[in-house]
């Protein structure tokens, strides 16, 4: 995967910075920023892209609790799964980008097809087209949104954000 990140925010522990007691509300915590990843529309591409977002969550020290890290590689390897298959042909390359605020992770897939996918009913004789509907139950029980955008070119943003703590772990 082509790793496009804009690590703004991100900075070295020791330095020599404000201390998290004297950051000032506006100051970026160390592991805000924006990332974006590219990679061609190929079945190997959606493991490769669920592994670069685990990576990145560690390699920046994420605060995410497992359940919602685990919500979070689920729902990315479901949208990449979609672009693939349903979008490749108009979309060659996929965009995955993960977005990291101070109490919420987004991540999103973008491809070039304008088709505005929409989540099935379960059909219990098929054995796909739940993708978007696990996504939705996904992000809803970690008291998180998912929605699906256009783009100015045309294609479409698929994404979901999750609070960093999970509904079970708050007060």
């Amino acid at each position: 995967m082509d790793d496009q990140g804009r690590e703004s925010g991100s900075r070295p522990a020791d330095d020599g910075g404000p201390t998290e007691t004297e950051r000032r509300p506006l100051d970026p915590l160390p592991y805000e920023g924006v990332w974006r990843f590219t990679a061609p529309a190929v079945d190997a591409s959606v493991p490769q892209a669920r592994h670069a977002v685990r990576d990145l969550l560690y390699r920046q020290g994420v605060p995410a609790a497992p359940d919602v890290v685990h919500g979070l590689l689920l729902i990315v390897s479901e949208l990449a799964t979609n672009a693939v298959r349903h979008a490749a042909l108009l979309s060659p390359t996929l965009a995955v980008e993960v977005a990291v605020g101070a109490e919420w992770v987004r991540v999103s897939v973008e491809d070039n097809h304008p088709y505005r996918p929409s989540a099935l009913e379960a059909d219990h004789g098929r054995t796909g087209g739940r993708g978007l509907l696990l996504v939705r139950e996904i992000t809803r029980e970690a008291g998180g949104v998912c929605d699906i955008e256009h783009t100015a070119s045309g294609g479409k943003v698929v994404w979901a954000a999750l609070p960093l703590t999970p509904v079970s772990m708050r007060p």
